[in-house]
């Protein structure tokens, strides 16, 4: 089943439940697909295109709430926090720290990187990896906590 199937699916079952929160979050997720299949000229997006959508969408959402809770907007903290919960139900399981620092380590090796300038090189092998996986930040943090060991 295709992630839009999956969203129209839901959607239909959040309007029977009267679920206005999720609802609208399923029906934002669709938009943003259905715009980036328009964008890239297709009438369906593949796998790999439809988690670099939902991807942005948690990516979007986590900047927004890191805003909020500085600018001490409580109330829309919730609503932010409330629509990650459901973005992410549609995310990959996430890899733990452990599985994103094994995969870095393989990294390091296979480009033979040795210090903080080969950073790059090691992001670049690393990425499509974990892509939808592991968020961008952890693995930027950890890729340079073990490029200034070596």
């Amino acid at each position: 089943m295709s992630l839009l199937d999956r969203l129209n699916n839901d959607m239909k079952q959040a309007m029977r439940n009267k679920e206005k929160d999720k609802l609208s979050v399923i029906r934002m997720l669709k938009a943003a697909l259905q715009n980036e299949a328009i964008k890239h000229g297709k009438q369906e997006l593949s796998q790999d295109e439809e988690l670099t959508v939902l991807s942005r969408e948690v990516k979007q959402r986590k900047d927004s709430l890191q805003e909020f809770q500085n600018a001490g907007r409580e109330d829309l903290v919730e609503k932010i926090e409330t629509e990650l919960t459901y973005v992410e139900i549609y995310m990959p399981e996430q890899m733990s720290e452990e599985e994103v620092t094994e995969i870095i380590q393989q990294a390091i090796d296979e480009t033979g990187a040795s210090s903080k300038a080969d950073m790059g090189k090691v992001m670049g092998a690393i990425m499509p990896k974990v892509k939808g996986k592991a968020d961008g930040a952890l693995v930027n943090k950890l890729v340079q906590h073990h490029l200034s060991q070596q």
